[in-house]
């Protein structure tokens, strides 16, 4: 055989070598890229996303609040070469280390697990930010928000039971529950003053205060050099009227600006916050109505567009990274309040763009 065959020949062999090497070896990256985009005013799957009670529907004048998404690979999957190459090469996908987004201590189950509870309180904290933006009242009382297996609590305080004071001192916050338990020393009882969860869902669907307060006394152990109880204070809602938000199959808690914004356009007695137009966004949002970071803000500024979006309300804290590349036609807007969010929706459908607090790329 010629030589210059065989090193052609060879040429070839190692080319096919390596390409069958980048499809078959798993590389550990993962991939993110634009999701779907959901209108908070509109329907899903033939129902409205946001649904309140005694309080108009999804009806439109085809404005848009849209709330926007990632798409990443499933845990169980694993990028080979060539296409970690390609995303790596692609404008619109992001290639991350697997671990990021599936870390490497937690089961597929619990990352899965994490982000619906992150939605879950996002949609929460987006009631409460919305209604105290609305100047509704809204009530609230701590609670056993969880109870760690094995702890002193197991068995004797339970999810859902209203805190309503520890050692005697009324508890207002959840944070107030580990300051009183943990000026104790390790094996010293603690009081709990408690509604159980049972009687206090049954007086909130009457309609009455719950009277049947229980005293309990939990003997601490020491964890962490202090110490504990083993439960999770949260905080639990009474609203003036119900809210229910229908969206299945998304997780994480970057839609609570854009679902704190849909409830204020229903609630609200201004009508349409949106003019017609088309606005997406993002941020997490607390019951404050501050307006907090989120990840993969190249993918959802991608995907608001390509929605169809003209305007995109962005978290002060995602500007730089966002201004960095923003698609054609798109207008980012920077918020860090509810109250911001509101305002610049003002100047939108008024049509006075010009004084928009805009992004900029460090």
């Amino acid at each position: 055989m010629p030589r210059r065959t065989a090193t052609m020949l060879a040429s070839l062999l190692m080319l096919i070598a390596l390409l069958c090497a980048g499809v078959l070896i798993p590389v550990p990256y993962a991939e993110m890229s634009p999701g779907p985009t959901y209108n908070t005013l509109g329907e899903h799957n033939g129902e409205c996303v946001l649904q309140i009670s005694g309080h108009k529907g999804c009806e439109t004048t085809g404005g848009h609040l849209n709330m926007t998404t990632v798409r990443v690979t499933g845990s169980e999957y694993r990028m080979n070469l060539v296409e970690a190459v390609y995303g790596w090469l692609s404008h619109d996908n992001v290639v991350v280390p697997h671990d990021t987004l599936y870390p490497d201590d937690k089961t597929p189950d619990e990352v899965n697990q994490q982000n619906a509870e992150e939605f879950s309180q996002s949609q929460e904290s987006a009631k409460v930010a919305a209604l105290k933006a609305l100047h509704k009242k809204v009530s609230s009382q701590v609670i056993v928000g969880a109870v760690v297996k094995g702890s002193p609590s197991q068995g004797t305080l339970h999810a859902g039971d209203v805190i309503k004071s520890v050692d005697g001192t009324a508890v207002r916050e959840p944070d107030n529950v580990a300051k009183l338990v943990t000026k104790h020393k390790p094996g010293e009882k603690v009081t709990f003053s408690i509604v159980p969860a049972k009687v206090a869902a049954a007086a909130e669907k009457s309609g009455k205060r719950p009277t049947d307060e229980k005293r309990i006394a939990i003997t601490t152990k020491k964890a962490g050099g202090r110490a504990i109880v083993g439960i999770q204070a949260g905080i639990d809602y009474t609203f003036p009227f119900k809210i229910d938000i229908k969206l299945a199959d998304v997780g994480g808690p970057s839609a609570g600006l854009m679902f704190a914004l849909g409830i204020v356009d229903r609630v609200s007695k201004e009508g349409d916050l949106t003019g017609g137009k088309f606005i997406a966004g993002t941020g997490t949002i607390d019951d404050k109505g501050v307006v907090g970071p989120i990840g993969g803000i190249e993918m959802k500024t991608i995907g608001a567009r390509e929605a169809g979006a003209r305007f995109f309300l962005t978290p002060k804290e995602n500007c730089a990274a966002a201004a960095k590349d923003v698609p054609d036609g798109l207008r980012l807007v920077k918020v860090h309040t509810i109250d911001d969010a509101l305002k610049a929706l003002k100047k939108i459908r008024s049509g006075d763009t010009a004084g928009l607090p805009r992004c900029a790329a460090s």
